[in-house]
C-alpha cells in the first residue's frame, strides 16, 4: 500500500465496474478512504470485497441525475469518511444512433447523466474541498468530445460540454486551490462503452466485429486500444502529482487525438 493519499477521502462515480472500479481500487492502494458511488447496486458488493481486502471503503447507490440525492450522498460521505479531497466523475452514458433517430428522451438521458451528473457531483464535493482549501476534480470527457464521432452526435456534444465545464471550473475554483482537469480517452478495451460502440458499428454499418476492431486500431498511431490501466494511471497522476495542473483536457488516445 502506498501512503500518497493517506487520510484523504476520494470519491469515484460509476465505480461498480470497469474504469470507475479500477480508479477506486487504485485510490485504495494509495491509502485513501474511498467512496464508491453508482446507480448499480453491484457497487455494494465491490465495497464489501475491498473492505475484506483491508481497505477503507463505503458504497453509495445514488442516481447522479437527482441533485437532492447527490447532495445527500455527499453529506453522508463527509459524515462517515471525512471531507472529500478528490472526485473522479467517471459515471457516463453512451447512446449510439443515427442523428435522424435522436429523440428528446434519448438526448436528455445522455445530457442528464454525462453533464448534469458531473455538475451535481462537483457541487456536492465543493463544501469539503473549500474547507480543506485543496482538492482535485477529474472529469471524464472523451476523444469524441474533441473530435466528434459518427453515430454519436448526442454523446460527442455531452463530452464536449464536459471539456468546457472543466475549463470554466478551473478558473472559478482556482482561488480555493481546487484543481479541475478532465481526461479524454479514446476507445478503451474491456469497458461497457467499447462493448456498446463496437456492437453499434457492427449493426449500423453491417460489418463484422473483427473488421470494426481492425478499423479502429488502424487509426491509432500506437496501434492498440487504450486499456483501463492507462486511464487509471492518468487519474493517479492528476490526483497525487497534479498540484500545478488545472484546466487541462488530457488525451489518452495513443496519438489519435493531438489537440
Amino acid at each position: 500500500m502506498s501512503l500518497a493519499l493517506t487520510d484523504r477521502v476520494c470519491v469515484v462515480t460509476g465505480s461498480a465496474k470497469s474504469i470507475g472500479l479500477g480508479i477506486a481500487e487504485m485510490y485504495c492502494r494509495e491509502g485513501a478512504a474511498v467512496a464508491l458511488v453508482d446507480i448499480d447496486p453491484q457497487v455494494m458488493e465491490q465495497s464489501v470485497r475491498l473492505n475484506t481486502a483491508g481497505y477503507n471503503t463505503k458504497a453509495f447507490v445514488t442516481d447522479i441525475t437527482n441533485q437532492p440525492a447527490v447532495f445527500e450522498c455527499f453529506q453522508e460521505i463527509e459524515n462517515s469518511l471525512g471531507p472529500v479531497y478528490a472526485l473522479a466523475n467517471v459515471a457516463g452514458y453512451l447512446d449510439q444512433q443515427k442523428v435522424e433517430d435522436v429523440t428528446p428522451e434519448r438526448i436528455d438521458k445522455v445530457m442528464q447523466i454525462n453533464v448534469n451528473g458531473t455538475v451535481y457531483c462537483t457541487q456536492g464535493a465543493l463544501k469539503s474541498m473549500r474547507t480543506l482549501r485543496d482538492g482535485r476534480i477529474i472529469n471524464f470527457s472523451s476523444k469524441s468530445g474533441k473530435t466528434g464521432s459518427a453515430l454519436m452526435a448526442s454523446y460527442s456534444g455531452a463530452k464536449g460540454a464536459i471539456i468546457a465545464i472543466t475549463h470554466s471550473l478551473a478558473f472559478e475554483l482556482a482561488p480555493d486551490n481546487i484543481k479541475v482537469n478532465c481526461l479524454c480517452p479514446g476507445i478503451t478495451g474491456d469497458t461497457g462503452v467499447w462493448d456498446s460502440v463496437s456492437k453499434g458499428y457492427t449493426k449500423e454499418l453491417a460489418i463484422p466485429m473483427e473488421v470494426v476492431v481492425e478499423k479502429f486500431t488502424d487509426k491509432i498511431p500506437l496501434q492498440r486500444l487504450a486499456n483501463i490501466e492507462d486511464i487509471v494511471a492518468y487519474t493517479r497522476f492528476l490526483t497525487v502529482h497534479g498540484d500545478y495542473c488545472t484546466g487541462q483536457a488530457l488525451n489518452i488516445t495513443g496519438g489519435r487525438e493531438v489537440h
